[in-house]
């Protein structure tokens, strides 16, 4: 049986559509596992199931932020309304916050904008011990500007070479890296955007600019299927998640989160002294 590494691992010459992103493979037949096949029932078993494989996750962040030895970046993408902010609040509200960071990537600033693309990402790269979460990232960067028409396709391929190096720059100074494209389809998209306008506490959600983008909704994931091929690569390797179902999506994300974290080996550090022989008096 594959793993959920090996089942979500974005495949060769990737083409998106939007029939994928509402899939749900976990489920027993497309539906659900177990007795009955409800929806709230479904979802129900799918955020209990969700909570537990977060709690593993949590455990094994303890291991990873006690020995300060190795470090975990995991990148979310997708288009606007997709779940990056779901899939955070979702996954991480157990890990301890002194091991975690979360950076969300808006567009460049002039400060920014007057350095290279990179220049603005590797702050935020986890140091020892850290789990650090992008909320969009690099990869904006060959996303925006190439569906807008502010880079040519000479400029494009030579930012995907960059952020292979850099990648492998991560990895090879310890750094895992888990990438996530959240596929969400038009259709969703479109629930999701008007829900935020049809409720006054999600009006802060709602940006025209999203509209701008949806315009572009083709343009788009071409330019994601590209970036994720030309980048996919065994020590960063790109995972496609079918984002219709916001339960299913966490759920998905929390099985490549714990076999991460398993396969990277942590263990507890070495106690400073011989604790057998201290007494407290």
């Amino acid at each position: 049986m594959k793993s959920m590494l090996e089942r979500f691992r974005a495949p060769k010459d990737l083409k998106l559509d939007d029939k994928s992103a509402s899939e749900t493979p976990l489920r027993k037949n497309g539906k659900g596992n177990g007795k009955g096949n409800g929806k709230a029932e479904v979802k129900e078993r799918e955020r209990a199931l969700t909570a537990e494989l977060t709690g593993q996750v949590a455990k094994l962040q303890e291991k990873l932020y006690a020995a300060r030895q190795k470090k975990l970046l995991l990148v979310l993408q997708g288009m606007d309304t997709s779940g990056k902010d779901g899939t955070v609040s979702a996954l991480f509200s157990q890990i301890n916050p002194m091991g975690l960071s979360s950076t969300a990537f808006t567009a460049p600033t002039a400060r920014e904008q007057a350095h290279d693309f990179l220049w603005r990402v590797h702050p935020h790269m986890p140091g020892k011990g850290e789990i650090a979460i992008f909320n969009r990232s690099h990869y904006e960067d060959v996303l925006v500007p190439r569906v807008m028409g502010g880079i040519d396709g000479d400029e494009c391929e030579r930012r995907y070479a960059q952020i292979r190096d850099f990648e492998r720059l991560l990895s090879e100074s310890g750094t895992t890296i888990v990438k996530v494209f959240l596929h969400l389809s038009k259709d969703e998209q479109k629930q999701r955007l008007q829900e935020r306008l049809d409720d006054p506490e999600k009006h802060w959600k709602f940006d025209p600019a999203d509209l701008v983008a949806r315009e572009k909704w083709d343009d788009y994931q071409k330019a994601y299927a590209d970036a994720i091929n030309a980048t996919d690569r065994d020590h960063a390797p790109w995972y496609v998640v079918p984002a219709d179902s916001k339960t299913h999506r966490n759920l998905i994300i929390a099985h490549l989160m714990l076999e991460t974290m398993q396969g990277m080996k942590l263990e507890w550090p070495e106690p400073k002294a011989d604790l057998a022989k201290v007494r407290i008096d």
